[in-house]
């Protein structure tokens, strides 16, 4: 009988590893994060910023609404649910009124909160110059949010 505990422990763990497994992806499927949440967040927090931008460059004021943000996201792996890394591209107008188009790399945790990082250098780096040569933090280079996952 003792030369069958390692055959009966072996399957006991796959059983185990399987249910696992399962639960996993069941909690996947179910996940309150979803790229319509993840787009409408950002896309919010996205246009917020560039209001405060443009004011902190002391270019024209334009008000959040007027710049007609839209978000597409994707997870970078699987499913459209659920925290991780995600890619989303941001289709918006700018303060000349031209159509912009820009991509980050987001990372959303599992509470709903995210950080979105610029990929490659559309918008400038990490610091901008006013007209006056004074230098200003960009606040679109990376940036953070939070969206409500109940």
């Amino acid at each position: 009988m003792d030369s069958n505990r390692p055959i009966v422990r072996a399957v006991c763990a796959r059983a185990v590893v399987a249910a696992l497994a399962a639960l996993a992806a069941i909690g996947c499927a179910s996940s309150p994060i979803s790229s319509t949440r993840v787009e409408d967040s950002l896309a919010t927090t996205f246009a917020n910023l560039v209001e405060l931008q443009v004011a902190r460059l002391a270019l024209p004021a334009m008000r959040a609404p007027d710049f007609a943000v839209t978000a597409i996201c994707r997870r970078a792996i699987g499913n459209e649910r659920g925290s991780g890394e995600w890619s989303c591209t941001l289709v918006w107008q700018g303060p000349d009124r031209r159509m912009l188009r820009d991509t980050y790399d987001v990372y959303v945790a599992t509470d709903g909160c995210y950080t979105a990082r610029l990929n490659g250098e559309s918008l400038g780096g990490p610091t901008l110059k006013r007209a006056d040569g004074t230098p200003v933090r960009n606040l679109l280079y990376t940036f953070e949010g939070c969206f409500d996952t109940t």
